[in-house]
């Protein structure tokens, strides 16, 4: 079981140590155990029934009405909201909720949701991609273990597959696109909702997925004409270690266009080679297949 201490709550939750030290005292929401220093430390079940209070207090509920309600009056509570036009906030929360509990019928329930009402591109960028963003933030400081990672992303890659698996009409004059994430490199999601756009944009695509060495690609060139190299860097590499990775690929495969994502990005400046295109968000690649003939 996995031990939390408040400043985790505080990471996953939103909620300030302060407010949960009050809500803890004043009216017994939260009953920690504390260590033989008597430092705080909470429970999978304190962290999910705080989740669960969050969200009821930001939709209205006062802290005074929910200390008197039943743990399973709240539960209930909480899945009612979900019927409600409310923001993606509360809908990452509960989807934070959903990979807490490994509950696969609330993940399925508002994603679908989401889906139906907004479409899979509204629901990927406005939704998963928050959810995602939050899931690397906790991964990073270690207050969700792998169990409940891979969970949750396996969730999001079927769903993700069976829209790519869906029939895509390829238009006179396609493009075609090869996909791959280079070693090392295992987080595929957004290489897979890049597949996706890809092919509903009526281009061609050949997915190679995960952790492929770039020499490796050479295969498909000698059986198919490719237009455009597609690849995503999301793990933490040193500024040397990038440069080194575009450097082998732009030595392979000079005469290719190299279109390039991902965290990297943002977080190392890196001088990429001429023929090479990086971008900054999902919108900048959408952007780009709408002006691409």
């Amino acid at each position: 079981m996995i031990s939390y201490s408040i400043k985790d709550l505080e990471k996953i939750t939103g909620i300030k140590a302060h407010t949960i030290r009050i809500w803890e005292k004043r009216y017994g929401i939260v009953k920690p155990s504390r260590t033989l220093t008597n430092i705080r430390s909470y429970s999978d079940e304190n962290l999910r029934h705080l989740m669960n209070v969050a969200i009821l207090n930001k939709y209205g509920h006062k802290i005074s009405n929910i200390q008197g309600m039943s743990a399973a009056e709240i539960s209930e509570s909480v899945l009612s909201l979900g019927n409600q036009d409310l923001d993606n906030d509360y809908q990452v929360d509960n989807l934070v909720m959903a990979m807490v509990e490994i509950d696969e019928q609330r993940f399925d329930k508002i994603i679908s949701s989401s889906i139906i009402k907004n479409g899979i591109d509204d629901t990927f960028e406005n939704l998963l991609n928050k959810f995602l963003h939050k899931v690397g933030i906790l991964w990073q400081i270690g207050v969700i273990n792998p169990a409940q990672e891979h969970f949750i992303t396996q969730l999001i890659r079927q769903k993700f597959i069976l829209a790519i698996d869906a029939k895509h009409e390829i238009r006179e004059n396609a493009k075609s696109f090869l996909l791959f994430l280079p070693e090392n490199e295992y987080h595929e999601l957004g290489l897979l909702y890049l597949n996706l756009l890809i092919r509903k944009a009526g281009h061609k695509v050949f997915y190679l997925g995960q952790n492929v060495p770039v020499r490796n690609l050479k295969c498909i060139f000698e059986l198919h004409p490719i237009d455009y190299i597609l690849t995503s860097i999301t793990s933490n590499q040193s500024k040397e270690a990038l440069l080194t990775l575009f450097s082998e690929i732009n030595e392979l495969y000079r005469d290719k266009k190299i279109l390039v994502g991902g965290n990297f990005i943002k977080e190392a400046i890196v001088q990429l080679p001429g023929n090479f295109k990086a971008f900054a968000s999902i919108t900048e690649f959408t952007e780009f297949l709408q002006q691409i003939a």
